[in-house]
């Protein structure tokens, strides 16, 4: 699948993805991008954010590649049952562990537990090994649950701007080659 092929449907965490975030320029370079805008960035309610994915992905044209950071992840598997449009695939980049009770704010443990069913379509899961907001085996059991390809992104922090992931070329190649393998 190529870019021109797909509905490319960005899904941002908490905050919003800033200007300078990896999720931003991608949005700014690939044709068929587009950001699920919600109401509230900084005060997150799951039912809210998960029926926005839902629109998103049904107003869709063409197969839709979810490309989701951070609480964009729960916020887009939550939204799952409600897609009436086929999803080709999902690349999920530094999901967070909202089962977690340490977690900060603690209204985003609202967004857990995450589903333990397998995905239906093919995706990615990216992590690193110290992420703040998820340990690196969370990380990976709920990739294996969900069937996904599992990266291991190694030191890399949360996998954003703040962690000096705004430009990210390594995380466009592997973009690149994951569209690459997704049926049209």
């Amino acid at each position: 699948m190529k870019v021109k092929d797909a509905d490319i449907i960005i899904v941002p965490g908490y905050t919003n993805s800033g200007p300078t975030h990896w999720q931003s320029r991608w949005e700014e370079k690939l044709s068929t991008a587009r950001r699920v805008e919600q109401a509230e960035w900084s005060k997150p309610v799951r039912e809210d954010w998960t029926q926005r994915v839902v629109d998103a992905v049904n107003a869709a044209e063409r197969p839709v590649v979810l490309v989701a950071h951070s609480l964009g992840i729960p916020t887009a598997i939550h939204a799952i049952p409600g897609f009436k449009k086929r999803v080709a695939g999902g690349f999920f980049v530094a999901p967070p562990d909202v089962s977690n009770p340490a977690i900060r704010p603690k209204h985003l443990m609202t967004f857990g537990p995450y589903p333990r069913d397998p995905l239906p379509f093919p995706s990615m899961v990216i992590a690193s090994r110290n992420d703040p907001y998820c340990s690196f085996d969370v990380a990976e059991d709920i990739a294996s649950v969900w069937g996904s390809l599992f990266v291991d992104a190694g030191e890399s922090g949360h996998i954003n701007a703040d962690s000096g992931h705004g430009p990210w070329p390594e995380g466009s190649m592997v973009f690149a080659q994951f569209l690459s393998k997704l049926e049209g």
